[in-house]
């Protein structure tokens, strides 16, 4: 993985959709969450301020999902059904995208994933957000 600067490229599997993501804080704000859809997905994501998503081509490829409290909206390419980021229910002025979309980047890039408790979501509890663990990846020698 080589970024030098905090805006990135990608794109979904097939293509169809491209663009370029100005990161809010490099890849320090990476995270995984346990909430029943993320659970499901199990993605990795990291934080882009609102309008720091730049579409190159796809932006009306894209198709949206929303449950429960329909406050955070989902994205994905209807063509591969790839997820690419998501609007956050916690901070509706930043978007999630998912590190695996991103050009020269892989999830196992990352030694170490702190993954949120969104089962006991803070915008639920009223609460700090919790850390419910860490997702740990070590290569096979």
């Amino acid at each position: 993985m080589s970024v030098t600067s905090n805006v990135v490229a990608g794109q979904c599997h097939c293509g169809a959709v491209r663009f370029e993501a100005s990161l809010s804080d490099g890849f320090n704000t990476i995270r995984r969450c346990t909430c029943s859809y993320c659970r499901m997905r199990g993605a990795v994501a990291v934080s882009v301020e609102m309008g720091g998503i730049k579409f190159i081509h796809g932006e009306d490829v894209l198709t949206s999902y929303r449950f429960n409290t329909g406050s955070a909206q989902h994205f994905f390419c209807s063509k591969c059904g790839i997820y690419t980021h998501h609007q956050r229910r916690s901070n509706q002025n930043q978007y999630g995208v998912n590190v695996a979309t991103l050009d020269g980047v892989s999830p196992f890039d990352f030694a170490d994933i702190p993954v949120l408790d969104g089962v006991n979501h803070p915008n639920d509890t009223g609460g700090p957000t919790r850390r419910a663990g860490t997702l740990r990846f070590m290569p096979a020698d």
